[in-house]
């Protein structure tokens, strides 16, 4: 939070619920190595996140799964996005085990390797949010169905299909989801160098 080119004059907690906004009163350097005048600025705390994009080298197959987003719904969009897994890194958890934890929670598949993709943050301008992104390795045999917790209200379902149907959809715009945007993006450029990776690993 300290930084040597920030002066913080005053944070507060403007809204505190399922979300939380805080409030910032602070002054930043210019690039002509001033100050700039007191700024306010409101900043979304959602706590950070682990997503993973869960794939079958053998059987070239993705997973993502379809579930009703509010987002969407509020600017007249479909509400029903697919989706790579995510979810909240809870306090003690490291991103890895958050995406083996929401893959099988959300898609009911075991992820049994990882390749980090990129950590970057989703929308810096209001966000505080941190995205730990992944590729993740599963079997995809007998996944589909309706997953997700009860007592958080999730209504998830699976898709499993080939690594070509998922990258013509992000081409054709199917994708809307950022997360699994750059998942994909990725995706299309390293799928070799994935396949060779966990298949030597399984060779040895």
């Amino acid at each position: 939070m300290n930084h040597p080119d920030v002066q913080l004059i005053e944070r507060s907690t403007a809204f505190d619920g399922y979300f939380r906004i805080d409030r910032y009163r602070l002054r930043h350097r210019l690039h002509d190595g001033g100050m700039s005048r007191e700024v306010v600025r409101e900043v979304f705390e959602r706590g950070h996140v682990a997503g993973v994009l869960p794939v079958d080298p053998e059987r070239h197959r993705v997973v993502l799964i379809e579930q009703f987003r509010i987002g969407p719904y509020a600017v007249g969009w479909d509400p029903w996005l697919l989706e790579g897994v995510a979810g909240i890194i809870d306090e003690g958890e490291s991103p890895e085990e958050v995406c083996r934890r929401e893959a099988q929670e959300e898609a009911g598949c075991a992820i049994t390797a990882l390749i980090p993709i990129a950590r970057y943050l989703s929308s810096p301008g209001a966000i505080s949010e941190v995205v730990n992104l992944y590729c993740g390795r599963t079997d995809s045999r007998g996944l589909g169905g309706v997953h997700g917790l009860e007592k958080e209200g999730e209504d998830i379902k699976v898709h499993v299909m080939p690594v070509e149907e998922a990258l013509a959809m992000l081409d054709a715009g199917r994708i809307v989801n950022g997360k699994t945007i750059i998942a994909l993006q990725w995706l299309a450029l390293h799928y070799d160098r994935v396949k060779s990776a966990w298949r030597s690993e399984a060779d040895g």
